[in-house]
């Protein structure tokens, strides 16, 4: 495992922010990032009105969201977040299958972590998501996966009509990126898997997003789950 992500090296750690309405909860997160090389915590907020200011303020690489505090939630905080500033935002949940997981989906949340994580799980979903990829608890996947075949995916980002449109915009590459997306795959194993770079990757990435007017990889995962791909 890598332990400093390319372009953070030990003078330039991958930068998180902690919101959590637990203070308990905050203190042991940073204390477990902070054994962890090439990661700093440079902020702690307690509801989502402060981890907006934060994220503002402290341009952070990476916000760990709870999904419920008070006032200002975890969704709200996080679509405000992605659309404000170039922060990437990994949710942390207890995980209950309802409006708040596919909230976080459409606000533009990188990925989801239990609570219950592993702690060399979160430290490495922290690096992932620093580096552009999306994140999500094997458990999570399969009780979203469950959610659509019961009741349908919830309504895409840019709204239900606008699947079909969007994806022709996309080359035939494009596509394929988009479906390995969908499969929750790294960029380093799509690389592998088309026999490209992880730097092309990338940029597939990159334009997929911006011809879907998408925020994550995690919204063109849902795109690509509503039409088949």
């Amino acid at each position: 495992m890598n332990t400093v992500q390319p372009g953070h090296g030990p003078a330039e750690p991958i930068t998180v922010l902690l919101a959590d309405d637990h203070s308990s909860v905050r203190a042991g997160i940073r204390l477990l990032l902070e054994t962890a090389e090439g990661i700093s915590v440079v902020g702690e907020a307690a509801d989502g009105e402060a981890a907006i200011r934060q994220a503002h303020a402290l341009r952070p690489d990476v916000v760990l969201m709870d999904a419920r505090m008070p006032g200002t939630d975890g969704i709200e905080a996080t679509r405000r977040v992605v659309s404000e500033t170039t922060t990437q935002v990994l949710m942390l949940t207890t995980f209950d299958l309802d409006e708040v997981v596919f909230g976080a989906l459409r606000a533009g949340a990188a990925g989801f972590l239990l609570k219950s994580a592993e702690p060399a799980d979160l430290i490495e979903a922290v690096r992932r998501v620093s580096a552009g990829d999306g994140v999500v608890a094997p458990a999570v996947t399969r009780r979203v996966l469950d959610a659509f075949v019961r009741q349908g995916p919830p309504q895409s980002p840019a709204g239900p009509s606008a699947g079909d449109e969007r994806l022709a915009q996309l080359t035939p590459r494009e596509r394929e990126v988009l479906a390995a997306l969908d499969r929750g795959l790294a960029n380093a194993q799509i690389a592998a898997e088309l026999f490209i770079t992880e730097a092309t990757v990338k940029t597939h990435v990159s334009s997929v997003l911006a011809k879907l007017h998408l925020s994550s990889r995690m919204q063109a995962a849902v795109l690509a789950l509503e039409n088949h791909l």
